[in-house]
């Protein structure tokens, strides 16, 4: 990160492991682009948040832990949006296989969001996606 660009607002909250969480998450990410006055690609954000959560959710929360959503922004305008799991695993974006019902998330993520990425952490891992100011909406 340039040394010039510094954390204007963050935002964090834990999850339980629970289906309803992800509504929880994706409504705390409403108002919190409401807040910041983040009105630009506010779906794109949202659906996001919801593939991230429903994730952690699904492969990297253990039974009786929780995960971790945390929305920053920067002075220059970058808006990141983290979800912190404890569970052991491997995140990779499968190939499309247009018949099956799940699978898309990251690819999804991969298309909407400037960047995203994983990094570990102990326990568990941190998947990550940007969107900065110049970014640009997907074209539909």
């Amino acid at each position: 990160m340039n040394p010039q660009v510094q954390l204007l607002h963050a935002r964090t909250a834990l999850y339980p492991r629970d289906r309803r969480s992800v509504a929880v998450a994706r409504d705390l990410t409403r108002v919190t682009l409401a807040d910041w006055g983040l009105t630009r690609r506010g779906d794109e954000v949202l659906l996001c948040v919801s593939e991230l959560a429903t994730n952690a959710l699904l492969h990297g929360v253990p039974p009786g832990r929780c995960f971790r959503l945390g929305l920053t922004l920067t002075t220059d305008g970058v808006l990141r949006v983290e979800v912190h799991d404890s569970g052991p695993g491997e995140v990779r974006v499968p190939g499309p296989v247009w018949d099956a019902e799940g699978g898309r998330g990251l690819l999804l993520v991969s298309a909407l969001a400037d960047g995203w990425g994983v990094r570990e952490r102990e326990p568990g891992k941190v998947v990550w996606c940007e969107f900065r100011p110049g970014g640009s909406p997907p074209p539909y």
